[in-house]
């Protein structure tokens, strides 16, 4: 399987976004995937897009899961989409 990139939008002092790392972090164990953190802080467009919404994980450009992630739906959303 292929190592795909996977993004994870956050910001600071966000209890949600440190639970989903971990989340995250449990998923990288049965996929592939880089998970590139982005802070919404830094973009004025991602704190527009993302802002009431973060934690979000986002790949090939559709959102798998926000505000509340958990592994399975996580999981399982990625394993379809990287699959496809």
């Amino acid at each position: 399987m292929k190592n795909v990139d996977v993004f994870f939008y956050t910001r600071p002092n966000c209890h949600l976004c440190e639970e989903a790392k971990w989340v995250m972090k449990l998923v990288q164990e049965e996929i592939a995937m880089t998970l590139q953190e982005r802070n919404i802080d830094e973009s004025d467009e991602w704190t527009e897009k993302y802002g009431l919404m973060i934690p979000v994980v986002e790949y090939g450009g559709e959102l798998v899961q926000y505000g509340q992630i958990d592994y399975v739906t996580v999981l399982e959303k990625l394993k379809q989409k990287v699959n496809k």
